[in-house]
């Protein structure tokens, strides 16, 4: 998103690095560390053109990690129930269905590269950065708006970072607090409830985090982010 260093990607990378000024006591020598000056300067592109290209080798070593897991302690099913006498061998079930799935949606990102690059642009990002001129109406792409929504609910910064921690953290934290040995929510009607409650203010969060800042959009977006 920064990469292209647009109008949007300067002040994009502005707004979201400057959340980490509300960290205490660190907060704005984090934040200069991370622009490697005192703002959003070719220091920070840099640093971000080193990130984009150290992230496949990460996400690469997390996915051996999990296919190594994976492998010693096998998958979960619909059911919550064990399975190890009812199953198939990986290959070539899943091989050629993975490799199926991988081939179509490689298909899919060489069509949009090659034939429509700028269909998911935002326009104004095709603007060069420029520190002295904001953009009237900033918000981010979409699969960031409930974030957004969330963080301009919350007067208080440091509240408003931390109940978007939160949001993110729950996601991690419910499958270490289930302790059954069923793991799955086939045959509890109140866990379904609530996982489609989340589901639903998720959605409700991204559809207030595209709408302008006023009433009754304001009453909304506090009430899904309580």
């Amino acid at each position: 998103y920064v990469l292209p260093w647009g109008q949007m990607s300067f002040w994009g990378a502005t707004v979201i690095t400057n959340l980490l000024s509300a960290t205490p006591y660190i907060g704005d020598t984090l934040v200069q560390w991370i622009w490697g000056g005192f703002a959003v300067d070719n220091a920070t592109l840099t640093r971000f053109f080193t990130l984009h290209f150290l992230l496949p080798f990460i996400i690469m070593g997390t996915s051996m990690i999990h296919l190594l897991f994976l492998h010693e302690t096998g998958s979960n099913n619909p059911t919550g129930l064990n399975s190890n006498l009812d199953k198939i061998p990986f290959h070539p079930y899943y091989s050629y269905k993975d490799l199926l799935g991988g081939l179509i949606m490689l298909f899919c990102l060489l069509t949009l590269a090659l034939f429509t690059p700028n269909l998911l642009g935002d326009p104004e990002n095709f603007s060069p950065a420029n520190p002295l001129m904001t953009p009237p109406h900033i918000k981010p792409e979409w699969y960031f708006l409930f974030a957004y929504a969330i963080l301009r609910s919350i007067p208080n910064k440091l509240g408003g970072v931390l109940a978007l921690l939160f949001s993110i953290l729950v996601l991690f934290i419910v499958p270490i607090t289930h302790l059954s040995k069923q793991r799955t929510l086939s045959y509890r009607p109140i866990s379904q409830f609530f996982f489609w409650l989340l589901i639903s203010d998720v959605l409700i969060l991204t559809w207030i985090g595209g709408q302008p800042v006023e009433h009754p959009f304001i009453i909304i977006g506090q009430l899904a982010s309580a």
